[in-house]
């Protein structure tokens, strides 16, 4: 591959003389300026998918749909006949300009709601516009013929992206309907439209009522296509690669989770099994795949989605790649991902455990947690208490003062909706028990004579009661399922992901951090999927003092970083991760390299990224907020605000972040461009 340097940018964080609120698509061709004449060859961008009320661009409410919040208004064709004729509209807009100004970090749910009435104010003057005998508008013009009314036009426009675009139609529908049910999700709406066949969302879609609400959206759709498609012509222009990130997950309360159900395992939420900062894992929400499904269907889903994000991009990120091969899924009704488990996975049965010499009782106690009167007793000091408590979820062992949980409870989700007693302390105290008690246990029973290992089982209590002999056959067991589950991942991703790199000609890239699979280097090659590199953290973890591998060893399919959207930023990294900074100057071995104590200044920038540049890796893609160090001037005060995301927080904080200074600004700045230039040309004719 031609070695290429490039950048990644959140698309809200560009700030343009023409975009002070939020970044737009048309801000991406002024940032194209910016790299060109700073000789970057790829612009990488976040999600910019529509995620409704959620800022996370990683939370879709669209795997389709482009997020509104990213149409520049003031370009639309239809914006200066409405500035001239909408006394309504026109002063919205100019409230909007005056209230919605840049800042550091700028407010999503204030900007987005805001910009969304401002379109349904102009699409309202449009239908009125067109519905009388109002004159021709140049400006509302479309297309240049001249016997076809700017009404015609549109209609015929709108028309096309419908037929062009077959996902428009259920999102429609689904947007209206949230928007008559206040945002709520489609779980708590009325039976009838939670479980919706595709036909019924057509019957709707034709219901003349609605026909308005509907197009609306498809109008925003039409116009957001259409100054993506202008930017994305504009980058390509440039010999600049436009590159995408395509969320592996959905969100639950999504378009496409209600309308192709089939796709999707409600029952079951993805996540991450637990680790030293995560004990408990982490249960991002999502629901997760039936791969099954989807391949009996051609993956003509994601076939299609890679499709819609082709006409934009050239290049793709494929988001949590891990969870192509196997992802880790907990049951809908747990607040945790303790007890998930691998999807695919290689289970055992009671039969296999009965020959290991476990007798049925014997697999009950290690797969079902059994509660001591006495837990709960120790938290009521009233022995008959405790009893009343208990029994709301537990059913006795025999006359004993032990309990199993009710085979009716479907996860620590129904310990915590109960109601134990009034006092607020102890009401919590008694579910935290129960809750950290149901997940006390080495098996977890997935039918009824099928079993797997806890992820953790051998910080059950049950498991500390075996036999060394009984432990060790256990652990056989486990590892002979694990060498199962490897083959089980490998079909499933040569399945899923080969069907996915084919379906375009983008350049495919993997986020393949966190866990790696003995197969996952030889599917990726496979295939002819990048790998992913953050500098700081490729090292040779097995061996003594965790050395880094050194840049040149990077493979040429590959995408080597500075830092990622939810790390630290370089700045940081270099101020609060000293032992990783020192190990860091320990392996370039480069003379004059700056002392790890020192304070991070644009030299320590330069450093940095010029022995980074050396990696072997064909791309070398690097946050904005990186490259901006190379210049103090763009500095800020606080270097915790330069972050775009906190992962395992909520809050305005995440996704929010903004460019110190306009693009603009940026392109004039020679000694900023100059650096980055410096940079490129180390890299790029690096052999």
């Amino acid at each position: 591959m031609k070695k290429r340097t490039g950048v990644v940018v959140p698309l809200a964080a560009l700030y343009t003389k023409d975009c002070a609120a939020c970044g737009d698509f048309l801000a991406l061709k002024d940032f194209a300026d910016f790299c060109e004449e700073a000789g970057l060859s790829v612009v990488q961008l976040l999600p910019v998918n529509d995620t409704g009320t959620q800022s996370s661009p990683y939370s879709g409410l669209s795997a389709f749909a482009l997020h509104p919040l990213y149409i520049r208004i003031k370009a639309l064709p239809e914006f200066e006949d409405a500035m001239k004729n909408s006394r309504t509209f026109a002063s919205a807009y100019r409230n909007f300009e005056r209230n919605f100004t840049y800042a550091r970090r700028f407010d999503y749910d204030a900007v987005s709601a805001e910009k969304n009435r401002l379109l349904h104010l102009l699409y309202n003057y449009i239908e009125k516009r067109d519905a009388g005998p109002s004159p021709r508008s140049a400006a509302s013009v479309v297309t240049a013929e001249p016997d076809v009314s700017p009404a015609e036009q549109l209609k015929s426009r709108m028309d096309q992206f419908v037929r062009e675009n077959k996902w428009v139609v259920p999102y429609a529908v689904f947007k209206n309907i949230k928007d008559e049910h206040m945002q709520a999700s489609w779980k708590s709406w009325e039976e009838p439209l939670r479980s919706i066949s595709r036909e019924q969302i057509q019957l709707k879609w034709n219901n003349k009522a609605k026909k308005s609400s509907h197009l609306f959206f498809v109008w925003c759709q039409l116009r957001a296509s259409e100054q993506f498609l202008e930017s994305a012509s504009y980058v390509r222009s440039k010999g600049i690669i436009l590159k995408g990130d395509i969320p592996i997950l959905m969100n639950e309360d999504s378009a496409d989770c209600w309308a192709w159900p089939e796709f999707f395992r409600q029952d079951l939420r993805a996540g991450s099994p637990p680790d030293g900062g995560n004990p408990l894992g982490q249960n991002w929400g999502f629901p997760t795949y039936d791969w099954a499904r989807l391949e009996a269907d051609g993956f003509a889903w994601w076939k299609d989605r890679i499709h819609a994000a082709s006409q934009y991009y050239g290049a793709f990120r494929i988001d949590h790649v891990l969870g192509f091969f196997r992802i880790w899924a907990a049951k809908e009704r747990e607040t945790t991902a303790y007890l998930g488990h691998t999807e695919p996975y290689a289970g055992f049965s009671r039969k296999t455990l009965n020959s290991l010499g476990f007798s049925d009782s014997r697999i009950k106690w290690l797969s079902q947690p059994h509660i001591p009167t006495g837990l709960i007793e120790d938290i009521t000091w009233n022995h008959g208490e405790a009893v009343f408590f208990l029994e709301k979820v537990c059913d006795r062992v025999n006359n004993e003062e032990l309990w199993t949980f009710k085979e009716e409870l479907g996860g620590d989700k129904d310990i915590f909706s109960m109601r134990f007693c009034d006092d607020e302390r102890k009401d919590s105290a008694v579910k935290n028990a129960l809750a950290q008690k149901w997940r006390d246990r080495a098996l977890i029973q997935i039918e009824t004579d099928l079993f797997i290992k806890v992820y953790d089982f051998e910080k059950a209590s049950s498991w500390k009661t075996l036999s060394w002999e009984e432990q060790e056959k256990l652990k056989a067991l486990f590892k002979d399922s694990e060498t199962k589950e490897s083959g089980l991942w490998k079909r499933q991703a040569l399945s899923a992901l080969g069907a996915i790199v084919h379906a375009s000609d983008m350049i495919p890239c993997a986020e393949d951090l966190g866990v790696s699979l003995d197969v996952m280097p030889e599917v990726l090659r496979t295939l002819g999927i990048l790998s992913l590199k953050v500098i700081r953290w490729v090292r040779s973890w097995e061996l003594p003092s965790q050395p880094f591998v050194p840049l040149s060893e990077y493979p040429e399919m590959s995408v080597a970083t500075t830092s990622v959207h939810d790390s630290s930023t370089m700045r940081q990294w270099w101020n609060s991760e000293k032992d990783s900074v020192r190990a860091f100057i320990d392996s370039v071995r480069c003379e004059g390299c700056p002392d790890a104590d020192s304070a991070f200044m644009p030299e320590t920038a330069e450093f940095v990224f010029r022995e980074a540049a050396r990696c072997g890796s064909a791309l070398f893609i690097n946050p904005l907020q990186d490259y901006l160090f190379l210049e103090h001037s763009f500095y800020l005060e606080n270097e915790d605000d330069e972050r775009i995301n906190i992962p395992g927080s909520v809050s305005s904080f995440n996704w929010t972040y903004r460019i110190p200074a306009s693009v603009e600004e940026l392109k004039k700045n020679k000694g900023l461009t100059a650096k980055i230039r410096a940079v490129v040309q180390l890299h790029d004719t690096l052999q």
